[in-house]
């Protein structure tokens, strides 16, 4: 004769159960973050990192909730490591006693030319910017741009529009010098516009309008791979240089890991806004968002503030850094 288990045991079980379905998940996910296992389709899942830290503080509760003390333990160390990577974000850390110029930068992927060029340009002008790089430059963006007076505030400039998404574009206050133009041979074949700005009373200082290829699918991530691995190394021990525009990755891919660690800091990282997002939902598109625009800087350069602004017609937000270089 067969027995059911009473109804209080199977509801026991059934809580065991779950509580296991979901600490397993997020502890893997957790070591996967950790250990840098970034590989096919777990690239595009790691750049919701920081939504899964959230959700791990759930799936802890949920255990202890339910004194199921080993899914509990479980899903304690996976809520511990990923808000350890992901709440520092949101702490501005301390700054080098950088005591040289003002530099406002600017940079903004402009989805294949469909950007309003009138709010880039009133951008530039509200915020007083002096560098701009942009991403996805088109002719017709140039032209629009020109037209309504960039210029006018930006007349220094290295430039390579191309028709959809791989041009890119460099804009500057102040003369520029050592220009050119680098192109990704991997992916998309997005290009990167370069310049050496000559900042006024200041150092000179390298910046690049960086496109790295996007790991759409999962044929591209090793190209996307490639693109970011192939991106200039800081130069702590020489001039200073800057990165600007859309990385298609976050704070949560280990390539992008390893270029900061040549000697960049992330500006939105530095300044507690690094869990802002700059991509996604901005041109109707329901995916949550995510941080893949990034401004890294040479660690001797402070980073005064960061803002996440917005712009029409495209499927990115600017961001605007205010830095302070050292004294030459």
């Amino acid at each position: 004769m067969i027995v059911d288990a009473p109804p209080a045991h199977r509801g026991a079980r059934l809580g065991t159960v779950l509580c296991w379905l979901a600490a397993v998940p997020t502890a893997l996910w957790a070591a996967v973050r950790l250990l840098g296992l970034d590989r096919g389709p777990l690239v595009q899942a790691l750049a919701f990192t920081p939504y899964v830290a959230g959700v791990s503080v759930l799936v802890l509760a949920l255990a202890l909730a339910l004194r199921r003390w080993w899914p509990a333990a479980l899903a304690a160390l996976a809520a511990v490591a990923l808000l350890g990577t992901v709440a520092p974000r949101a702490l501005s850390n301390s700054q080098p006693a950088a005591a040289g110029p003002t530099v406002r930068l600017l940079t903004a992927n402009l989805l294949a030319g469909a950007a309003d060029a009138r709010t880039l340009v009133e951008l530039v002008r509200r915020h007083e910017v002096d560098v701009l790089t942009v991403q996805e430059f088109t002719p017709d963006a140039q032209a629009a741009l020109d037209q309504l007076g960039l210029a006018t505030l930006l007349p220094h400039r290295q430039l390579n529009p191309e028709v959809g998404t791989p041009g890119s574009g460099l804009y500057s206050r102040w003369p520029i010098t050592d220009v050119g133009v680098r192109r990704n041979l991997e992916g998309w074949g997005f290009t990167q516009a370069y310049a050496t700005v000559s900042v006024p009373g200041g150092p000179p200082v390298r910046v690049e309008s960086a496109h790295p290829s996007a790991p759409y699918a999962l044929d591209q991530v090793g190209a996307w791979r490639a693109d970011l691995t192939a991106q200039p190394a800081a130069t702590p021990d020489g001039g200073l240089r800057i990165l600007a525009g859309d990385f298609n990755a976050t704070l949560d891919h280990s390539p992008l890991r390893a270029l900061l660690r040549t000697g960049y800091v992330d500006a939105a990282d530095a300044t507690g806004k690094g869990l802002t997002g700059t991509w996604g939902p901005y041109d109707g598109d329901l995916i949550p968002p995510v941080t893949i625009d990034h401004v890294l800087v040479d660690h001797r350069i402070a980073v005064r503030s960061v803002k996440v602004l917005n712009l029409p017609n495209t499927d990115h937000r600017p961001v605007q850094a205010t830095l302070t270089l050292p004294t030459p």
